[in-house]
């Protein structure tokens, strides 16, 4: 952990050295999804730009504690204090329990990250499973003079926090004016004033998801998870809290306005914020109904697509732009990316079959020492993958010049590359090539069903007709296709 990594603070508004609050160790929490629909576009840009995050800081030799939330109760239409919860909402549609919508959209965003290979974070708290400890927080801001009780419900009194500290430190908004503007409205409904929040809701008769709490049947408010959970698994102070730009007002400002409340500081060391993905240069977003989700992109299967693009394509789309930059979705752009992520695996595929010259040739090691460093130095500038990405590109020519027989690698050379591409393309940028992996997964499963025709077969050998018909039944219940033949047992797969 020699290198010197430099993070854009959304809050200092710059570019700070990554100091770790403990030596080694550094503790992460980004906001997860809202399990109520299907993973998209938008899903995608945050949970690539994180798991760059998490792959660099464990390259460099960190142990990091990745703490990544699923939502699943208190946000309400609108992200308001009013309106139907959202999970609860489609539940009512669908005619389902609102854990079965919250399960079955978790498992569809497990299913989507796991194609755009995006590794698990270290643990994932649900809402749900934390409504003691946003309790504990209510009480502790209530305590602290910063909440009132209104009605059963409790909401933070912004104009008394705003008094000792400023609420817009990460927004950079002024809410005094807001604060006075309201100030007309105090004794309507059960706010003081329009700016506050909830920090619980006591339930309406028709609201399924509540809990008992010291001031009413209800549920938690949307901004108290991330902080309640972050507090319980990475303590009151960590050093990176993340999610998407979108996310920096109201929830993000709200969760430092918690944290200073309840305890008296801050509890975030760096905040990072990835850009938004637009459509026609307008957000997209489930709220605009113009996303599309990522099961679509991946089958091809909406109005706007023109084909069908892999999640690898999804994946080096989205890291040839900055995270902070935003990402202009076209057809043409997919495509392009395909074209490049198709360039850079061949490239490498060709790097394999290369042989190399004497210690005289024409790239030596000196050369692939400086692509690494330049490498580097992307990653340490904010995680600038299109940088990597732009070097890596620079190797391909490289490489289709050695192929081409216009220039020469030395032995040591030839390994260094190799391993430039292993520890920055696959590892820390988590690029896969799907071709060769489908390839592998379908001859380690042509493997297994030979193994199981073979056991079938010893067992008919031996008169043991149990296992032998256990063997056919059960591939014939996974839609398997056996006929004994002469020769043997042959095989196919049902469509």
């Amino acid at each position: 952990m020699t290198e010197k990594l430099y993070i854009y603070d959304t809050e200092k508004r710059m570019k700070r050295e990554f100091v770790p609050i403990v030596k080694g160790r550094v503790g992460m929490y980004v906001c997860g999804p809202t399990v109520y629909g299907d993973p998209h576009l938008g899903h995608a840009r945050s949970a690539i730009t994180f798991d760059i995050v998490f792959r660099y800081l464990r390259h460099l030799g960190y142990k990091v504690r990745y703490v990544r939330n699923i939502t699943d109760v208190g946000h309400l239409e609108h992200d308001a204090d009013e309106g139907e919860d959202k999970i609860e909402k489609k539940a009512r549609l669908e005619q389902v329990e609102p854990m079965e919508v919250a399960q079955y959209y978790t498992l569809r965003y497990h299913d989507a990250m796991r194609a755009l290979n995006c590794l698990p974070p270290s643990i994932e708290p649900r809402a749900t499973g934390h409504i003691i400890e946003q309790e504990e927080l209510v009480k502790q801001i209530l305590d602290n003079g910063y909440a009132y009780e209104s009605n059963g419900s409790v909401y933070f009194d912004i104009e008394k926090y705003n008094k000792k500290y400023h609420y817009g430190v990460l927004s950079g908004r002024n809410l005094d004016d807001i604060i006075n503007e309201s100030r007309a409205l105090s004794g309507i409904g059960e706010k003081h004033n329009q700016a506050d929040f909830a920090l619980w809701k006591k339930a309406q008769p028709e609201h399924i998801m509540r809990w008992p709490s010291p001031w009413s049947t209800g549920f938690p408010g949307w901004h108290t998870e991330c902080t309640a959970m972050g507090r319980k698994y990475l303590g009151d102070r960590f050093d990176i809290h993340g999610g998407g730009m979108d996310l920096i007002f109201p929830h993000h400002e709200c969760e430092i306005a918690q944290a200073m409340a309840s305890g008296g500081h801050e509890i975030v060391n760096y905040w990072m914020h990835n850009n938004m993905v637009t459509i026609g240069g307008q957000k997209m977003g489930k709220s605009l109904g113009n996303f599309i989700t990522l099961a679509e992109f991946f089958s091809g299967n909406h109005p706007k697509l023109t084909q069908a693009y892999t999640p690898m394509t999804i994946r080096f789309f989205m890291l040839q732009a900055h995270y902070r930059s935003t990402v202009d979705f076209s057809n043409e752009a997919l495509i392009s990316s395909s074209k490049g992520l198709e360039r850079l695996l061949d490239a490498h595929k060709a790097l394999g079959r290369i042989t190399p010259a004497g210690a005289d040739a024409d790239i030596r090691l000196s050369h692939i020492d400086e692509l690494r460093r330049a490498c580097t130095d992307a990653m340490n500038d904010d995680f600038n993958t299109p940088i990597v990405i732009s070097h890596l590109f620079d190797a391909c020519h490289t490489i289709n010049q050695i192929t081409d027989g216009k220039a020469t690698i030395a032995p040591d050379a030839i390994e260094a590359l190799k391993a430039v591409f292993a520890d920055f393309a696959f590892d820390i940028m988590g690029l896969q090539d799907e071709a060769a992996s489908n390839a592998e997964r379908e001859k380690a499963y042509a493997g297994a069903v030979d193994l199981l025709l073979d056991i079938r077969r010893k067992a008919k050998e031996a008169k043991d007709w149990a296992t032998s018909d256990r063997v056919r039944d059960e591939l014939s219940r996974l839609g398997f296709e056996v006929k004994d033949t002469r020769d043997g047992a042959t095989w196919k797969l049902n469509k």
